[in-house]
């Protein structure tokens, strides 16, 4: 049994078919149509779901191209934190121990960078494209 209700109520009405058409030549077409059916509802959810990623594409480029800081300032801002914190994590926080142990004083804090991480790495993968675009010549900056 599937996951997710539609293929659930689709397995059931599969096991409906056959029992509805003994023949089966009919249960067979009835459902291809079934799945034909359900195939037009998937491209047309994932038609949906990339026309909101243009649209997401869009708003993104508005707000690189707007002039106030506060406004295409956001995803610089988001990087410099995630590399600031970076920093502390592989490199000041272990220094600091190290200086710690030395002149006796309480160890700085470990932060989680994990999340840091993640956010980092979604970020330069989006400008790892974005370099490519620029060596192919695609791009227009």
């Amino acid at each position: 049994m599937a996951f997710d209700p539609l293929t659930a109520a689709l397995d059931v009405a599969g096991k409906v078919i056959d029992r509805v058409f003994p023949d089966p030549t009919q249960a067979a077409n009835a459902k291809l149509e079934m799945f034909k059916a359900q195939q037009a509802g998937e491209f047309k959810q994932l038609d949906q779901d990339v026309q909101l990623q243009l649209e997401q594409i869009k708003v993104n480029a508005v707000e690189a191209a707007s002039g106030s800081t506060f406004v295409s300032g956001g995803r610089p801002a988001a990087m410099w934190v995630c590399v600031m914190g970076l920093f502390y994590s592989f490199i000041a926080q272990p220094v600091l121990v190290w200086l710690s142990g030395i002149i006796k004083i309480a160890a700085p804090p470990v932060i989680d960078s994990s999340l840091l991480v993640q956010l980092l790495v979604g970020m330069l993968g989006l400008a790892g494209w974005r370099t490519l675009d620029k060596t192919k010549g695609v791009a227009s900056k």
